[in-house]
């Protein structure tokens, strides 16, 4: 009897976490905690000094890594991270980020149907995310 796995053929059950490279992890953590209001998930030391640090909003199966590039390491900072953040209301996340004076576009960008109202930010580093609006708008 054949059952549904959780697993794809290769054993992948999930998405794990997007690393996005920052310069600070604290100033990170500032950002995307205090001023995005994401949970920290993770905050703990490895290797040589590291940190695996990860966010992700509340409820969020796929978390944020943010990643401090290894000695050494080839890693550019202030990347578009390709990310897309849902929103259940555009305009007010816009309005809120604007208030805080964080790096966006000026306006909520409207294609009209089917592509929901959208607008890029960047973060402390100027990595760029994607706002979305979610659902129906």
């Amino acid at each position: 009897m054949h059952h549904m796995s959780t697993t794809t053929k290769a054993g992948i059950t999930e998405l794990g976490s997007v690393i996005v490279p920052v310069s600070d992890q604290d100033r990170a953590l500032d950002f995307y905690v205090g001023l995005l209001g994401f949970e920290k998930r993770m905050d703990d030391p490895y290797g040589d000094g590291l940190r695996w640090v990860e966010v992700a909003p509340a409820g969020a199966t796929t978390g944020i890594s943010l990643s401090v590039p290894a000695e050494g390491m080839e890693m550019p900072i202030g990347i578009d991270t390709n990310i897309v953040l849902m929103t259940d209301d555009i305009d007010a996340t816009h309005e809120y980020l604007g208030a805080h004076d964080v790096d966006q576009d000026s306006e909520v960008m409207r294609m009209g149907a089917p592509v929901p109202p959208m607008f890029f930010f960047r973060d402390q580093d100027g990595n760029r995310l994607l706002a979305v609006q979610s659902g129906a708008a």
